[in-house]
């Protein structure tokens, strides 16, 4: 979706101020929203997908002046309220007020370090031949779907070159709306920075993405 949090190449944002030995986090707050995060994206309640999109979707005014795990917090309570395991009053009152539905699953404790280990990988095999091959010349589509997807705006519309075919994976667009795994072709592509960003690009300039294939059209 075309949202706020789709900053490439826009102006009057500020610069990106890097914390000096920034620690991997500033409160004990934001590691118990990573924990309770993972905790619950592991229960299958949700996909990866639709945890990024719920993030993604955070009216604007409130994406730009949230930090990072406060937008992983704000994202993780309106998925919780989606699909009613809490209500938004349990969120103001910050306890539980009425007994839970059961999840599908739940992580315990002294399994978290084997399935952090494991990971989630979206590789899937392929039900059709890649369309593009290595060295092809290929067009980002101009889409501007409501929904979530990982094709960043700056690239649609322009054209760049396949260098890697990575395999089918699945596809983000889908899973995210709960309409299946799909599973797609995913192709590294690159795009001349001067396409992309005009004369003023730093010469020499290459941006790199992985797109999938519902992305792109032959150039």
């Amino acid at each position: 979706m075309n949202g706020a949090q789709d900053l490439g190449g826009m102006m009057g944002f500020g610069p990106v101020l890097p914390e000096a030995n920034e620690p991997p986090f500033h409160g004990e707050w934001e590691k118990r929203t990573l924990a309770i995060t993972l905790a619950m994206g592991a229960t299958g309640e949700w996909s990866l997908d639709a945890s990024r999109f719920a993030r993604e979707s955070l009216p604007p005014p409130r994406y730009l002046t949230s930090t990072y795990y406060e937008i992983w917090l704000a994202g993780l309570e309106k998925l919780l309220d989606e699909r009613d395991l809490v209500t938004a009053e349990e969120i103001e009152a910050g306890h539980s007020l009425r007994a839970s539905r059961p999840v599908k699953r739940v992580l315990a404790a002294g399994d978290v370090a084997a399935a952090l280990a494991r990971g989630g990988p979206a590789d899937r095999e392929p039900r059709a031949p890649a369309r593009f091959a290595v060295g092809d010349r290929v067009r980002a589509r101009n889409m501007h779907p409501q929904g979530h997807t990982r094709i960043p705006r700056y690239l649609r519309g322009h054209v760049g070159t396949v260098e890697a075919v990575h395999g089918t994976h699945v596809l983000p667009d889908s899973n995210a709306a709960g309409k299946g795994e799909n599973p797609t072709w995913l192709y590294g592509i690159a795009f001349d920075g001067r396409d992309v960003w005009g004369d003023d690009a730093e010469p020499g300039l290459t941006l790199r993405a992985d797109l999938w294939e519902s992305y792109l059209d032959p150039a």
